[in-house]
């Protein structure tokens, strides 16, 4: 048992603050501002300045390929295409069959272009190598990597071999051919280590989106084991990308969707996500491009949403620009009108430049936006080059107030690796939105992580807010963030994660993680 003494900030229904909580047996036995007399004399932690808030929660990252990155090659704080490439060829010597690297960007390199299939093979011309771009979607081949690839490969769309960027469906399948050569006992390694990290950010639960083409879905495998082996009981829901909706069935996933196969477009930086009137002629797109690409037809889309919905699954669609959004909201709104459920917690992700008239089905039909409210601030794709390829759609980008004033639940994620997995980041970010009158309060900025995170994944009732009955998964910061500014709240760190009320542990071995995975089939994911 433990009595905590100081700020309280409890996320409940009233967003109470307080000034005791105890913890008993992992749970949460009382929280108010006077303690009962049957506690006066167990231990007590006084916060001072510090303040005890629910364990945040990422309802959007891949987390295995952020795993895979955080562990590797992440040319993110390159200032020059020389300095990537210097990093591309310290990475050179490393081991394994391919070279896996993260990060290219435009945006932040003097030169301000992408590292190039001639710069790969400048830095790593023995080994196979793909440097996938800031935003997830595109990628970088070298020729060593472009020789092994099949004629059906090559016939994709998005495929260019000059300069060996990949984009749209032949990125997806390059990155299916290259993480398929990835060790399974290294990538495990990496995931153990990935999750220290979100933990020490304060995360204590993780949608993750899996699903990216290892032979016969092992990485889905690999995540469900994790999910159930991990020895610090954190929350891990799995989102099988996939539209084949048996797949999910046949492992018992409660859930489906998330990018790669459930994406409905591209994004902004690759200026390939779907809208519905052209981009700026400073994009300098095709004209046959020029608003981007929606990848599949409406009624491929409502046939999927309509079988998921039938069979009781949570769906997730990825959709960035507002014809993708348009897409999504009426081929869910297509599959609730077929078959209604009061309690189906569907969520379309990103969501990033929403249509007034989807986001009022949103609204009245309970679909959940999954927000990467770090967008909003993002040196790697800046407001700058938003508008230079959007105009003044720039400034309309991820309207948080009135999404919240709607009524509509939004969750907070990361969408990790491409920006980093910090809920802080984030709650600052929509606190400090660019575009005027859009920003969040702080409280509401928590509940994304927090209250709003645990109602997406259907965990309201255990977790979310500090509440009597609730398990006491909270996180510990070294201030109290509502009696900051909202400009201030980027200087948070947190001091610890306690899940169950016991502290993250961490650091446990491959070995006895699967051996739990295979025996604890009862565990939640």
């Amino acid at each position: 048992m433990m009595v905590y003494e100081g700020s309280i900030v409890s996320c409940d229904a009233s967003r109470g603050v307080y000034r005791f909580l105890v913890e008993d047996k992992g749970r949460i036995a009382f929280v108010g501002n006077r303690l009962p007399d049957e506690y006066a004399g167990a231990p007590r932690t006084a916060l001072g300045a510090r303040a005890l808030l629910p364990a945040f929660a990422d309802t959007h990252i891949h987390f295995m390929s952020h795993a895979l990155f955080s562990a590797g090659l992440d040319v993110r704080a390159a200032r020059s295409v020389a300095e990537a490439k210097e990093l591309v060829a310290g990475h050179a010597r490393s081991e394994g069959k391919v070279l896996l690297g993260f990060g290219t960007s435009a945006h932040c390199v003097r030169e301000r272009r992408l590292l190039s299939r001639a710069d790969l093979d400048e830095a790593c011309p023995a080994k196979p190598a793909f440097v996938v771009k800031y935003d997830g979607h595109a990628g970088v081949a070298n020729s060593a990597l472009i020789a092994l690839l099949d004629a059906k490969t090559r016939a994709l769309r998005g495929f260019d071999a000059e300069s060996g960027l990949m984009t749209q469906e032949a990125f997806f399948r390059v990155t299916d051919f290259v993480t398929g050569k990835v060790s399974l006992p290294k990538t495990l390694g990496d995931m153990i280590r990935a999750m220290d990290g979100l933990a020490a950010r304060g995360v204590g639960a993780v949608h993750s989106v899996t699903g990216v083409g290892f032979p016969l879905d092992l990485d889905v495998t690999l995540e469900s084991l994790f999910a159930r082996g991990l020895r610090d009981p954190v929350q891990y829901r799995v989102f099988f990308q996939t539209m084949e909706v048996r797949k999910a069935l046949r492992r018992g996933l409660p859930r489906i969707g998330g990018c790669f196969a459930t994406a409905l477009d591209g994004c902004f930086g690759s200026a390939d996500a779907a809208m519905l009137e052209p981009y700026a002629p400073a994009a300098a797109l095709p004209p046959g491009a020029a608003k981007g690409v929606l990848y599949y037809p409406d009624r491929v889309v409502r046939a999927f949403c309509v079988e998921a919905n039938r069979a009781g699954l949570q769906i997730e669609l990825h959709a960035i620009g507002d014809a993708a959004f348009e897409q999504a909201v009426s081929a869910i709104a297509a599959a609730l009108d077929d078959f209604p459920r009061e309690d189906h917690r569907h969520t379309i992700i990103h969501a990033c430049l929403p249509t007034a008239r989807g986001l009022e089905s949103c609204a009245r039909l309970g679909i959940s936006i999954a927000l990467q409210t770090a967008f909003l601030r993002w040196e790697q794709e800046p407001l700058e080059y938003l508008e230079r390829i959007m105009g003044e759609r720039a400034m309309r980008l991820s309207p948080l107030r009135a999404m919240r004033d709607m009524g509509i639940v939004m969750s907070g994620g990361s969408d990790a690796p491409c920006t980093v997995p910090d809920p802080i980041e984030g709650i600052w970010a929509a606190c400090n939105h660019y575009a005027p009158g859009q920003s969040l309060t702080i409280q509401e900025a928590i509940d994304l992580y927090t209250r709003n995170a645990a109602y997406v994944g259907f965990d309201e009732g255990e977790r979310g807010s500090l509440e009597k009955g609730k398990a006491a998964d909270m996180v510990l910061l070294d201030r109290d963030p509502l009696g900051m500014r909202p400009s201030e709240l980027r200087a948070i760190k947190v001091e610890g994660l306690f899940l169950a009320g016991e502290p993250y542990r961490g650091g446990q071995g491959r070995a006895g993680l699967l051996l739990r995975g295979l025996l604890d089939r009862g565990r939640r994911i």
